[in-house]
């Protein structure tokens, strides 16, 4: 079905039917959610290079990603984001433009995709503190918002983040409540600004009962598995071992239960751990019975990249004067890998 079929069906103008699909305001809601109903029951789909034509826009949401063998976008969470921003984008009509270039060529690449109009706004991923990403989009006038925040950055600018900081102190917290008082981080690579608020969140709560934290207790690397069964593996092997662990996500978590049995010990009754849960699509946070497998500090990051598409597209569509920001807290869920601090620990 073509645009003149779909109006000859409703009864109105071409130009009416285009600009209802199309978001304008002067459009009746009634009116636009009408010829919405009517294009997806008979399977209109609109005309991307016409409606960049008639908008001016290239219709295009650029996400670019830098190669590093020491970079957060090795972890598999960042499918999860992409799927959950390429649902919105496909509802409101705009392509996704995902470009992986060698880190040296990212800034090179941003100024060729505002230079060549390739596309209309971007995603910022996995921010690091005083990250030159900011100034340089600033400066060449491409639209942003950022999955994450800038600790360094001063200047205004818009972010989606879940509230990090009191998610890890709200884990510790819980631990130090079941008597716990050898407590470990295993955290992500600290030149990102997620993961220093995470440890500032553990070290608080620690310092909140007076607990000087153990820097042999804490490692910061890539989110994998194996990362996360090597240093627990190290500190459980310790004289002193941790009786728990805060651990920055859940598949880290799995190498650090894996640890754990190594050692003849058992999840949540010897050895407590609460990770941070992505709520990924693919990898539940559950057993057959539906019950979670871990105790996490729970956010999904499917609904962070349609929240964060959503923002971006607000931000092209009708430009505010001033930036946009939500702040997200993460739940937290009990499941069986913690439990009281064992007498004598």
């Amino acid at each position: 079905m073509n645009l003149k079929q779909l109006s000859d069906l409703l009864g109105l103008s071409q130009t009416t039917v285009s600009r209802a699909l199309n978001g304008y305001p002067e459009v009746a809601e009634a009116t636009r959610l009408r010829v919405e109903t009517a294009a997806r029951v008979h399977g209109y789909i609109p005309n991307t290079r016409a409606r960049s034509l008639a908008t001016g826009r290239a219709m295009s949401i650029g996400h670019v990603i830098p190669i590093s063998t020491k970079h957060e976008m090795v972890n598999p969470i960042f499918a999860d984001f992409i799927a959950g921003a390429g649902e919105h984008y496909a509802r409101a009509g705009y392509d996704m433009h995902l470009i992986v270039v060698p880190d040296a060529e990212e800034a090179r690449t941003y100024r060729a995709l505002a230079a060549r109009r390739n596309v209309d706004g971007v995603i910022v991923h996995a921010p690091r503190v005083h990250d030159p990403r900011l100034p340089l989009l600033r400066e060449i006038g491409l639209p942003f918002v950022v999955h994450g925040r800038d600790s360094g950055e001063t200047a205004p600018y818009s972010w989606l983040d879940v509230n990090n900081r009191r998610a890890f102190a709200r884990a510790t917290g819980f631990l130090l409540d079941l008597g716990h008082r050898r407590i470990a981080l295993i955290n992500g690579l600290e030149y990102m600004d997620f993961a220093l608020r995470r440890r500032d969140g553990f070290l608080r709560a620690l310092a909140d009962r007076g607990i000087a934290a153990d820097p042999a207790l804490m490692r910061a690397d890539e989110m994998t598995e194996p990362n996360g069964y090597d240093a627990a593996r190290a500190m459980l092997a310790a004289p002193d071992p941790p009786t728990a662990f805060v651990v920055s996500s859940i598949i880290s978590a799995m190498g650090v239960r894996r640890a754990i049995q190594e050692r003849g010990l058992r999840m949540g009754a010897d050895v407590s751990v609460i990770a941070h849960d992505d709520e990924l699509s693919y990898f539940r946070n559950a057993d057959g019975a539906g019950i979670p497998i871990f105790t996490a500090t729970r956010s999904s990051v499917r609904q962070a990249g349609r929240q964060a598409a959503e923002m971006l597209l607000s931000i092209i569509e009708k430009p505010e004067p001033d930036p946009l920001t939500r702040l997200f807290e993460a739940e937290l869920t009990l499941g069986r890998s913690t439990g009281p601090r064992r007498e004598g620990d």
